[in-house]
This record gives structure tokens, sequence and C-alpha cells, in this order.
């Protein structure tokens, strides 16, 4: 069973720094892409940054040069280091992964963590 655990949401002022963790179940190897979304209320969920096993990695245009996305085999966790926040960057930030190396965001993800609220104030 796929489990997937978001840690390290917080309030931060603008130009402040997060670092999101999504722990996973098993071994991270098989998970071969795994992605980061965000929801802010009143708005469609939306890609923030995706990696498969490859190396493969995708940003949205909004956090290009301020988001950095990871993993950690060793510590079976996908990272998210956000940087230079700013208020739209406000919402739920949501963990998911697929077990193939299609890594397209656009496409659905079957798994899902319960998210971790990123507050970014002026």
């Amino acid at each position: 069973q796929v489990q997937l655990v978001e840690s390290g949401g917080g309030s931060v002022q603008a130009g402040g720094s997060l670092r999101l963790s999504c722990t996973t179940s098993g071994d991270i190897h098989s998970f071969y892409c795994m992605a980061w979304f965000r929801q802010a209320p009143g708005k469609e969920r939306e890609g923030v940054a995706s990696l498969n096993s490859d190396g493969e990695i995708t940003y949205a245009e909004s956090v290009k040069g301020r988001f950095t996305i990871s993993r950690d085999n060793a510590e079976n966790t996908l990272d998210l280091q956000m940087n230079i926040l700013k208020p739209e960057d406000t919402a739920m930030y949501y963990c998911a992964t697929r077990l193939t190396r299609f890594c397209e965001m656009a496409y659905p993800f079957p798994y899902w963590g319960q998210g971790t609220q990123v507050t970014v104030s002026l």
C-alpha cells in the first residue's frame, strides 16, 4: 500500500523560505514519478514540480528559480525547498506519486498525501 505523508508547512513572511518533505512508505526507488501539487482556496489544483527516477525535473513557470524539488533515497523522502516565497504561494501542498516513469503533471496521479498548509503573508 502506498502511503505519502507531507510535513514542513507553516506560516512565513513574504521573501522567506520553507522546506516541505514527503515521507513515503516502502522503497522510494519504486516511486518512479513523484510530484508536488498545490491548491489555493477557490482555485484548481496545480502542478508545482515533478521528478522522475531518470532525474528529469519539471517546474511550473510560477516557481522556476525559487523552488527546488529533490529526493533523498536514503530517507525515502521527496523534498521541496521553497525560497523567496510570495503571498500567491499560499496553498495546501500535496505530494503525489505514480508508479511509472511518465511524469506529466497534467495527467492523473493515483496516490496522494493529505497535504500540508503553506501560508505566506506580506
